[in-house]
């Protein structure tokens, strides 16, 4: 049995924020995998169903972002997993937006959610690193992952939640590459779909040039005189 975790903040006031882009990405998977309605459980709204062969509970830890651990040590406690059972999706300011990157184990990096859930249940459990971007200097952070996506951002948004729905089923099982190739097919498709771009057309070819007219050529002076002296043969 697997844990999947994602991260933000509970209420309509985040719901859209760059912060929440764990929540979004679990929303998907539920949506997408006919999980259970989500219902309130281990202080977040959990759902059951499964991906793949294996059975998959999702959580939203619905105490804030900075207490997330509480949540998820709850929760691992209750269904007896290990940590490395336990994969937890949040936002990563160090990626680009729409890139994704899975990683076992390692430090939090200032993310307040993982420092939460570090304090409760160790460091040695899964993440997915979601790419946000960065605002460009430190003291734009916190503003920055409170503030909502961008219109001009759903079209990257929406394909990197469908590519996480489509590799959930290779997360749940343990193969990292399978999911982030499945990400990939919906983030770079063009790049991932093994077809090359159509050879340009080939240049009209240059139509070639008109032979001289004699009639219209130069009358040299030797002609001219020649033609006046047959004149008076």
């Amino acid at each position: 049995m697997k844990l999947i975790v994602g991260l933000g903040n509970p209420g309509a006031k985040y719901a859209a924020n760059r912060h929440n882009i764990g929540f979004l990405a679990l929303d998907r998977i539920a949506a997408d995998h006919d999980f259970t309605p989500w219902r309130a459980r281990f202080q977040g709204m959990a759902a059951d169903g499964r991906l793949g062969d294996m059975r998959v509970t999702l959580l939203k830890p619905q105490t804030f972002m900075n207490l997330s651990g509480q949540s998820v040590g709850e929760a691992a406690r209750y269904l007896k997993l290990t940590p490395a059972d336990v994969i937890v999706l949040h936002d990563e300011l160090d990626l680009a937006p729409g890139k994704c990157r899975v990683k076992q184990g390692g430090g939090h990096a200032g993310h307040n959610g993982l420092r939460s859930i570090h304090q409760h249940i160790g460091t040695e459990y899964g993440r997915v690193r979601l790419g946000i971007g960065h605002p460009g200097h430190k003291d734009k952070v916190a503003s920055y992952v409170l503030s909502d996506f961008a219109k001009a951002e759903q079209d990257w948004l929406d394909d990197l939640l469908r590519g996480i729905s489509d590799g959930a089923p290779a997360l749940a099982a343990g193969d990292g590459g399978r999911f982030q190739n499945a990400v990939a097919n919906r983030t770079a498709p063009a790049r991932n779909s093994g077809t090359e771009a159509p050879a340009p057309a080939p240049k009209p070819a240059r139509p070639p040039a008109p032979k001289p007219d004699p009639a219209l050529q130069p009358v040299t002076l030797t002609d001219r005189l020649r033609a006046l002296s047959d004149r008076f043969k």
